[in-house]
């Protein structure tokens, strides 16, 4: 009977672990948390190698595979292009572009 409760007692503990890593509607998982800090690392990436945009002025952040630029651009050109780079990095489902052009 000890070896039972002992044994129940360890199938709970693990499956509050388990449940500890798993999504809700308001939470990121362990591995959506390390999907979406890749993703932002090769947005950001993305955005420096490209000629066309400033990305010391573009912060990225990233939620379930959602983009979210900001920050500040010298033209709605700049604003549309990183946009486009961040739409084509693998993984990124959507992007949400509030960047605002310098006047």
């Amino acid at each position: 009977m000890n070896n039972l409760i002992k044994r129940l007692g360890s199938m709970i503990a693990i499956g509050f672990l388990l449940g500890a890593c798993a999504a809700t509607p308001h939470s990121k998982s362990t591995g959506q948390t390390i999907d979406d800090a890749a993703i932002g690392t090769k947005v950001k990436a993305a955005l420096v190698e490209s000629p066309k945009t400033k990305a010391s002025n573009i912060e990225v952040e990233v939620y379930k595979g959602v983009v979210q630029l900001s920050g500040f651009v010298d033209s709605k050109a700049e604003a549309d292009e990183a946009q486009r780079i961040a739409q084509g990095v693998h993984g990124v489902q959507k992007v949400q572009n509030k960047l605002s052009v310098r006047g």
